[in-house]
């Protein structure tokens, strides 16, 4: 399980992001095409680190909300 990130873009497609796993970073049409995409992402991700001897980073980020 990892958490992640999901935002409008400027350009009007939804970005997901996963601040777990740095770099990791899809985008959709929509939020749903966004969130496929990325977990297709997270999979290529933490399959090229096991192929490259690397170690997978544990999911650690925890998220807040924070009322400015």
């Amino acid at each position: 399980m990892r958490q992640v990130i999901v935002y409008p873009g400027e350009d009007g497609y939804w970005v997901v992001e996963v601040p777990s796993l740095p770099g990791c970073i899809s985008q959709g049409k929509t939020r749903q095409e966004a969130i496929e995409n990325i977990r297709e992402a997270i999979h290529g991700y933490e399959e090229a680190l096991r192929q490259d001897g690397l170690p997978v980073p544990d999911e650690n980020f925890e998220t807040l909300v924070v009322a400015v």
